[in-house]
């Protein structure tokens, strides 16, 4: 069985129960149309005016940071192979009072389904790039999304914090930080969300990219990078066992010496 197959198994079980759990703040969007995902609220100054831009999000899942980027003003689009997070959503989209076009598609044949030089914005969130195999075909793609002087926004977790071995007594670095032609290949009845349920297809492929990897994949496909940061922190809590939420930025950071290890980065770039 291919990648894409496995992997779209595998988020496809998990849609439902991501949309049901509170880590997910479905309610929260409901309940207040100014409500932003925590991920959004926390790049906002770097992310700074959208309003009237359009947008693409690719990899969106159940798209609370596409709402998020729409209720900054953003005429925003989802994309995202699954169908299941589709069809959520597009529930909580609609609950919400937003009108967001969403479409199931691979991300590699997104020019072909939402046109070449179409957009202003090229957003990517946190945990997309890892399930990728090539860093530099999906750079093909964000720049052929791109109109001239569109930019890409990308938070993401960082690929120090995807190399570590998280189920470790003492997590250490295991895994590749640079790309692999060959996937890392997990299978865990678990996600990375408050939930009850069990999990039937755990099987899953994901590649790390290093962050010289990523920038040049960009420089390589005509983007110009115009900001880089790097953070001691993530969204989720990454290493169980070992990290402490921050309740003021929902954001987990290693509880100890937690200025050893990136967690996460922004980077932006614009197409020239």
């Amino acid at each position: 069985m291919d990648s894409v197959t496995i992997n779209k198994a595998h988020w496809d079980e998990r849609a439902p129960a991501h949309a049901a759990s509170a880590d997910y703040g479905i309610a929260r969007f409901l309940a207040d149309p100014a409500h932003l995902s925590a991920v959004v609220r926390f790049d906002k100054p770097r992310l700074g005016p959208i309003d009237g831009l359009r947008g693409v999000h690719l990899q969106c899942h159940i798209g609370t940071d596409t709402l998020s980027l729409a209720r900054l003003g953003a005429h925003m689009t989802g994309l995202d192979f699954s169908p299941a997070a589709l069809a959520e959503a597009r529930k909580q989209t609609e609950a919400a009072g937003a009108e967001i076009p969403f479409h199931e598609s691979d991300v590699h044949d997104a020019v072909d389904v939402l046109g070449a030089e179409s957009f202003d914005l090229v957003y990517t969130g946190v945990g997309a790039l890892c399930w990728l195999p090539s860093v530099s075909r999906w750079a093909q793609v964000v720049s052929s999304l791109l109109r001239p002087g569109g930019r890409l926004f990308i938070r993401e977790g960082h690929p120090m914090l995807w190399g570590i071995d998280e189920t470790a007594p003492v997590p250490y670095p295991h895994y590749s930080y640079f790309e692999q032609a060959e996937p890392m290949v997990f299978d865990e009845d678990s996600t990375y969300v408050t939930t009850d349920v069990s999990f039937h297809n755990g099987l899953s492929h994901s590649w790390n990219h290093g962050m010289a990897e990523i920038i040049t994949a960009l420089m390589d496909n005509g983007l110009r990078l115009t900001q880089f940061v790097e953070h001691d922190s993530v969204p989720w809590n990454a290493v169980p066992g070992h990290m402490t939420l921050d309740p003021a930025t929902e954001e987990w950071s290693f509880t100890e010496n937690r200025s050893r290890v990136a967690c996460s980065y922004t980077l932006q770039a614009v197409k020239q």
